[in-house]
């Protein structure tokens, strides 16, 4: 299981709120295998993040490999009713490089 965290800054000078996002998951077993994950907003809500603002949030994915990567969209719309996409980097889970308890 892999932990993540997001934080999310309105650059743009009208609000915006976030209504779904696209995630493709890879996990490094056997050959690779991608899981493609969409739904409505993030754990549960539908922010609106005002210009200038930040909304953080946490969440998970289970890898059955001990590395892979997520990578994907977020969809949202201005206050203007207008939409747009923003791409979500790749970013690397990677458990051998993981920070966590010492012994």
């Amino acid at each position: 299981m892999f932990a993540y965290f997001v934080r999310l800054e309105n650059v743009g000078i009208q609000s915006a709120q976030l209504l779904s996002r696209k995630w493709l998951i890879h996990d490094s077993v056997g050959d690779g295998e991608n899981t493609e994950v969409e739904g409505e907003g993030v754990v549960g809500e539908l922010p609106v993040i005002a210009p200038g603002h930040i909304h953080e949030y946490q969440s998970f994915c289970v890898l059955k490999s001990p590395s892979g990567y997520m990578e994907g969209q977020y969809f949202f719309r201005r206050a203007d009713k207008s939409r747009f996409a923003s791409d979500i980097p790749r970013f690397v889970l990677d458990a051998a490089n993981a920070l966590g308890p010492t012994s």
